[in-house]
């Protein structure tokens, strides 16, 4: 088999790269603000027209594009007010795919969860006006359910993938944990989003997040990816004078040290 013969790479052809580099950026940044403008129209056009009698040419004429414009970017106008979601669902699935391998995958569940979270926290007045919207008009909030589903899907199927195929059929508990814990992270999400939408907005709503995960860390956390406990974490035993204790290096501290007091106590 003949190599492949290199090419060189002259001024112009590295110019004309950068060129359409630069065009793709413009192009993207465009189409950013294109999808904006029809999610401010649309929602604008909702909450003083209502939903149904808004239609999508006229969510089109306020947004200044034409129909077809606006069905390149949605498929309907309940799709038009979440007009960040496939992004955002992109960059989590970017963060689980290029994690660290000695990262807890729970840990990375929980930093691609955030970028769902900074979605909403970038505008906080549009969000709390869509939270309002999806509150008042079905259509909304079964699509806002829908994609809601989507990032669970996307991480319940990251944290299944760290084990064997044999451990999903076997009564392992470890796949339990993992999808439940997927469901917690998002739960989790969902209920801190709310309290800050519903609080108008205000408050450091990425330190409450941060709270809520580690409450679930201190939860589901010791059993993923690395095997559920199934014996106690700590043991200890005497031998003469001397107390000799073994514990697993993810053991909690408070549990070690009820280890050492229960064997202590049998000794007196």
């Amino acid at each position: 088999m003949s190599e492949p013969r290199a090419t060189a790479r002259t001024p112009e052809s590295t110019g004309s790269e950068t060129a359409n580099g630069g065009r793709g950026g413009r192009l993207s940044a465009q189409r950013h603000r294109v999808r904006q403008d029809l999610a401010t129209a649309a929602m604008e056009l909702f909450a003083t027209r209502g939903y149904e009698a808004t239609t999508v040419d006229e969510i089109a004429t306020a947004a200044g594009v034409a129909r077809r414009t606006f069905f390149r970017h949605f498929k309907s106008k309940e799709e038009a007010i979440f007009p960040d979601h496939e992004d955002t669902l992109d960059r989590c699935a970017q963060i689980l795919s290029s994690a660290d391998p000695r990262e807890h995958p729970l840990d990375t569940v929980c930093r691609g969860i955030k970028e769902v979270l900074r979605m909403y926290a970038e505008s906080p007045a549009v969000s709390v006006e869509r939270y309002r919207l999806t509150r008042e008009v079905p259509a909304l909030r079964e699509r806002e359910i829908a994609s809601v589903a989507r990032y669970q899907r996307l991480f319940t199927s990251y944290l299944l993938g760290h084990f064997p195929e044999a451990a999903h059929h076997n009564g392992d508990d470890d796949p339990l944990l993992a999808e439940v814990a997927a469901t917690a992270v998002v739960a989790a999400h969902n209920h801190v989003l709310r309290r800050w939408l519903r609080a108008g907005g205000k408050g450091d709503v990425e330190a409450q997040l941060d709270h809520a995960f580690e409450v679930i860390r201190e939860t589901f956390g010791t059993g993923i990816g690395a095997g559920r406990r199934r014996t106690s974490p700590a043991a200890a035993s005497t031998q003469g004078d001397v107390l000799v204790t073994v514990a697993r290096t993810d053991a909690p501290l408070e549990d070690v040290m009820r280890t050492i007091e229960k064997a202590l106590e049998g000794r007196g």
